[in-house]
């Protein structure tokens, strides 16, 4: 495990203090948990970037595929 110097907004802070107060959690797991789930969140959101980009790469690539088919079918 990493050692870790962290500065929290105070009012984070306090609110991360009374959830794991109540959820009986210490603070470093919860911590550690929530950064977990941000990082799975910003993963998803990059494959999400990027899929949309593949996709309309391929889009694009499809209409001239189709345009080159229409030429044919124009020609006969």
């Amino acid at each position: 495990m990493k050692n870790l110097s962290l500065k929290m907004d105070d009012i984070v802070f306090k609110e991360t203090e009374r959830i794991t107060a109540k959820i009986s959690k210490n603070r470093n797991r919860y911590i550690n948990e929530a950064v977990q789930f941000y990082n799975l969140l910003q993963k998803r959101r990059l494959i999400s970037k990027q899929l949309q980009k593949d996709s309309k790469i391929v889009q694009e690539e499809s209409m001239k595929v189709l345009a080159e088919f229409e030429k044919l079918q124009n020609e006969d």
